[in-house]
């Protein structure tokens, strides 16, 4: 399930298929051996209206689930381009040496989360989560050694600053992580399946038409597709681009010598 909802084309396509077999079931097979008769009618279009009601219901809540992760993606790639510029401009509160360095393992880390952002190999994304954990050792090592050199307020901001680097990169894979559970796919898809069923078998002509008794599976197959494609964060269509850090990675000066054209970094604090 999970691979087919990473990927919303394929889970189109599957969606689509069992959406037209379970209508084509309906308006084939159960019509001939179970036909409806007039007196059963108006009973079977209260339950069919409410199924077809429940997964309307289930549609919707699933892609508030959906906007709402993508929201939330969103907001944590924002807070770590600001961590990330912050902390930038406190590394000149560390002693010489250790800013230098921490600044430029600064540069070398921003790349790597917009790599995060854009990568959709992933073989390529082991390697970038293997070099973002390697630069997060190496940042913290290098504030942690100005701290215990020089203990006092001032490098205690270089180190929570940091602290809050290490941290909104941590918050960030959570939320790439955090996905519609499986059990709520199965319940949409099953119900989905339910649906077509009873649109195919409640039609009231003994041969529906092809193109009419089509349009309930492409819908349904449509807002499945929507859903996965909002909901999966490297795959889709619509996915979180990197704005703010490449703004940042944009405005970090390329050399200590022009360490003082940096100002611009404060606006995204």
């Amino acid at each position: 399930m999970e691979l087919l909802t990473t990927h919303p084309l394929v889970f189109f396509a599957f969606s689509f298929v069992l959406m037209s077999l379970a209508a084509w079931i309906g308006a084939s097979v159960l019509r001939r051996y179970r036909p409806l008769d007039d007196e059963l009618r108006e009973d079977f279009s209260v339950v069919k209206s409410a199924t077809l009601t429940l997964l309307a219901l289930v549609i919707g809540f699933s892609l508030s689930m959906a906007v709402g992760r993508y929201d939330q993606r969103k907001n944590y790639e924002e807070e770590e381009a600001n961590a990330i510029g912050t902390e930038f401009i406190r590394a000149d509160l560390l002693p010489g040496p250790n800013a230098a360095n921490v600044r430029s393992l600064l540069r070398n880390y921003v790349d790597q989360r917009i790599l995060f952002y854009k990568a959709r190999n992933e073989h390529e994304l082991v390697e970038i989560d293997a070099t973002t954990t390697r630069l997060e050792t190496e940042l913290w090592a290098a504030v942690k050694t100005a701290a215990l050199a020089q203990p006092n307020p001032v490098t205690a901001l270089a180190v929570a600053g940091m602290n809050d680097v290490i941290n909104t990169q941590g918050y960030t894979q959570a939320a790439w992580w955090n996905r519609i559970p499986r059990a709520a796919w199965s319940l949409m898809i099953m119900i989905g399946m339910f649906c077509n069923l009873l649109v195919g078998y409640g039609s009231r002509s003994a041969r529906p038409e092809p193109r009419l008794l089509v349009i309930m599976p492409l819908v349904v197959s449509l807002s499945f597709m929507l859903i996965a494609d909002i909901d999966s964060p490297r795959y889709g269509i619509i996915r979180v681009a990197p704005q703010n850090l490449i703004s940042v990675a944009l405005s970090i000066p390329s050399s200590d010598a022009t360490l003082n054209d940096r100002g611009k970094l404060g606006e995204l604090k």
